[in-house]
């Protein structure tokens, strides 16, 4: 085997090896965890993920590989969406409502906030919506302010980012304030998350192992 053979063998190992983490997973799993594991540099696990998120491109798989911020994860492609309810039975949650995609607004763009700023914003209790959001898994505790009674703190989830289907926070528009915010997030989501805080057609993978 000549050495630019050996190379490209040794790549699709590490490739199929990323990819059976992933797949195995279910959940979304941290770059982190996978460099530590693999003993890999930021730069070659990128490089994977990037020829593998490729390899499900070009061959139209019905399968894709989601880049959510510091976390990778395997999902069902949007257009297999109603497919994949109507076999597995899976039902549809209630939209979020207005005071919902508002408190949403408010943290994904001034990350992480406690809920004493989202209620100074906003001028009502919010607690209510933020537990919620909570259970939809599209907001999450991140720890606690050093101050006086150690108040929570509150960030978007790499779920957020798989409804509105970005990679990255640096991909939210631009806005002039709460209610634009609100109206964005509102019209970017078709349609709202199922029971299990995955969006629809991006159906988790799992196995048994």
């Amino acid at each position: 085997m000549t050495e630019k053979n050996k190379t490209a063998a040794v790549t699709m190992d590490l490739m199929n090896t990323v990819e059976a983490i992933v797949f195995a997973s279910g959940e979304p799993i941290e770059r982190e965890r996978l460099m530590q594991a693999l003993e890999l540099t930021a730069e070659k696990l990128d490089l994977v993920l990037r020829d593998l998120q490729r390899a499900y491109d070009e061959r139209g798989s019905a399968v894709q590989l989601l880049m959510l911020g510091s976390k990778v994860q395997f999902s069902t492609r949007p257009q297999f969406a109603e497919a994949i309810r109507n076999v597995l039975d899976m039902k549809r949650n209630q939209p979020l409502s207005p005071a919902a995609f508002e408190v949403l607004a408010i943290v994904a763009y001034n990350q992480p906030v406690t809920r004493a700023f989202v209620e100074q914003i906003r001028g009502v209790d919010c607690g209510g919506v933020m537990n919620t959001l909570c259970q939809r898994n599209l907001i999450e505790e991140c720890g606690r302010l050093d101050l006086p009674g150690r108040p929570l703190i509150y960030c978007t989830t790499a779920d957020f980012l798989k409804c509105f289907c970005m990679s990255t926070l640096a991909e939210l528009p631009e806005i002039r304030d709460t209610a634009e915010a609100a109206a964005v997030l509102e019209n970017a989501q078709e349609s709202a998350p199922t029971k299990d805080g995955v969006p629809p057609g991006q159906l988790r993978m799992q196995t048994d192992v």
